[in-house]
């Protein structure tokens, strides 16, 4: 039906006759003369109806905003004065010779270029809010993305295999949604979390390097980085060490922002082992724009008067940290109560202080409500190995090392970026040498830090059966600017070694042989060394366009209660249908108000 897209006419067009199709962005009536701004995925080009031709600006009359048309018109420069540099089509405008209306249109809800919207309207008018400029760009950003790691991944050898959507349900991270099964009474199917046992599975079938890119399913409590289904760049090879299977995929990054948005990151990515990045972060995932690090008081405060303190560092798991301010002396009462019941968030009953207003005058040039519970010597070794300057604060988190770690982590990113102390760029880089294992206060048991198939450390192997607390991994996740945005590890390939694995996470045998006694089979086959990452597609691309929510770069995505406001899902079914999948409903009690 048409010669090019509205957007990509330009002066080289000019005197050409072209047929257009898209929808009105906007029509203006300017004396008599009709303005058409036509639109599709490429941009918007001028239209104008002449009154001269009367058929043309009859039908012209009729259209408004979001019509479909069909026009035929001749490219021509604009009037001197009306050039829009801003884009493509701006120094022409097409003068129409016939127009046809394909399909008009109700008044829209919102207008195209309409920059406050509330995220329920948008997604209730998904296929609307889909037509703005905004995320037109953003969801071809996202195909642009996935086109360069196809590329760079078949130029690597990696075959694209797609694995089940029904599998078997293994709960030992988020919840799983389940399916029930018509033809197996009482039973039941999971979507997958992630595709990591079946592609360990192509490993040991001589596959060698397999990559997918495939949705995946977690019934877990939705954030802004976080939905139900999500998009992974998934990936396994075989024979290659955790050294060359990081040093492959930061290449491949760094291709996608350089292909992309132009963007060049360092080479190679710098690397923090787990230890370092919490303690001088508070995080697995620093963000290395923050130039603001944590300082290490705990042996300082093992007497000191002051209980909060003296605690913390005589408990066993106990830490006692700082953070230095610069500047920040000049933080009012009521900003510091703000940052105070920020870190409460991540369970910090307080959040003590120290001002410095002057280093000369010893500790009459120092401000704080704890300075009459601390020694002089100890205010002093906390003054120089925070290095502070005049007009300096320094916040001191004092508990477990997880609540003075996950705060103090969050308060440093806060502050950072509050306060203008962040750098603008790109900051990425390699987290190495987790814990195999985390405790589980709750259940009393260790969990799995990544997941059960990551191998042990070299020499590690010990700790599983003796003290899985000192057991590292051969894990690794790349961040970039605070944000996880792949995961991955070296597998077990031993089923022996699997086998204590489970042991460790208190699996009994026949547990082990009901969830995974196919990979524990499949291991004694041969099964090759092999490892591998899954990136996180949504939130690469949410970093490239700059948004700050995953749903802005998802087509259609879910609101945070996990449902579709355009479709109403989820819904209720027919009685009909659950006879079939063998299901009874039990009723919700209400409660009266």
């Amino acid at each position: 039906m048409r010669t090019d897209y509205c957007g990509a006419i330009n002066t080289r067009h000019l005197g050409r006759t072209v047929t257009l199709c898209g929808w009105v962005h906007r029509r203006r009536d300017h004396g008599g003369v009709i303005f058409i701004d036509l639109r599709d995925r490429e941009g918007i080009v001028q239209i104008v109806c002449d009154p001269e031709n009367i058929a043309a600006f009859q039908v012209a009359e009729k259209i408004r905003s979001e019509f479909v048309l069909e026009i035929t018109g001749t490219v021509r420069h604009r009037p001197e004065g009306t050039v829009n540099r801003g884009i493509l089509s701006g120094e022409i405008e097409v003068l129409i010779n016939t127009i046809e209306i394909l399909n008009p249109s109700l008044t829209p809800p919102f207008q195209m270029d309409d920059d406050n919207l509330s995220e329920a309207i948008r997604l209730e008018y998904r296929y609307l809010d889909l037509r703005r400029p905004v995320m037109q760009r953003n969801i071809r950003l996202r195909h642009q993305v996935t086109m360069a790691a196809r590329t760079f991944l078949d130029q690597h050898g990696f075959i694209d295999v797609e694995t089940p959507m029904l599998t078997k349900s293994t709960p030992e991270g988020a919840r799983d949604y389940l399916v029930p099964s018509r033809v197996n009474a009482n039973h039941f199917f999971a979507l997958p979390q992630s595709p990591q046992l079946f592609k360990q599975l192509l490993m040991v079938s001589g596959f060698d390097r397999y990559y997918q890119i495939t949705r995946c399913f977690r019934d877990e409590d939705l954030r802004a980085d976080r939905q139900p289904e999500f998009t992974q760049i998934d990936i396994e090879t075989s024979f290659l060490s955790e050294n060359d299977i990081m040093s492959m995929m930061e290449d491949m990054i760094r291709r996608l922002f350089a292909a992309v948005i132009d963007v060049s990151l360092p080479d190679p990515f710098p690397r923090l082992s787990y230890a370092e990045a919490m303690f001088h972060y508070g995080s697995d995932k620093p963000d290395l724009r923050v130039p603001l690090i944590l300082t290490e008081l705990t042996d300082l405060m093992q007497d000191v008067p002051f209980q909060v303190f003296r605690d913390a560092a005589q408990k066993a798991g106990g830490r006692v940290a700082a953070l230095r301010i610069p500047g920040g002396g000049e933080l009012s009462r009521k900003e510091i109560d703000e940052y105070t019941r920020f870190v409460g968030i991540y369970g910090a009953k307080g959040l003590a202080y120290i001002k410095i207003n002057d280093l000369a005058k010893g500790l009459e040039g120092l401000q704080s409500p704890i300075l009459k519970f601390l020694p002089e010597q100890v205010i002093q070794s906390v003054l120089e190995r925070t290095r502070v300057q005049n007009g300096d604060l320094v916040f001191f988190g004092a508990d477990k090392a997880k609540v003075v770690n996950d705060a103090l982590g969050a308060l440093r990113v806060k502050v950072g970026h509050e306060r203008g102390l962040a750098e603008k760029s790109w900051k990425p880089l390699w987290v190495v040498d987790f814990p195999m294992f985390e405790w589980d206060e709750e259940e009393k048991r260790w969990q799995a830090l990544h997941h059960p198939f990551t191998s042990p450390s070299q020499g590690h192997e010990d700790f599983l059966s003796n003290d899985p607390g000192k057991a590292l991994s051969r894990a690794y996740d790349m961040v970039l600017n605070g944000m996880e945005i792949g995961g991955g590890s070296i597998r077990i390939h031993r089923q022996d070694v699997q086998s204590k694995v489970f042991q460790a996470l208190n699996i009994s045998d026949d547990e082990a042989r009901l969830k995974f006694g196919f990979l524990l089979d499949a291991l004694q086959y041969g099964a090759p060394p092999h490892g591998g990452i899954a990136f996180g597609l949504d939130r690469i691309v949410a970093m490239m366009t700059g948004t700050d929510s995953i749903r802005d770069v998802i087509a259609f995505p879910k609101t945070q209660r996990a449902q579709c406001l355009l479709t109403q899902a989820p819904g209720m079914v027919e009685e009909k249908q659950l006879r079939e999948l063998h299901i009874r409903l039990r009723k919700t009690e209400t409660t009266s108000s």
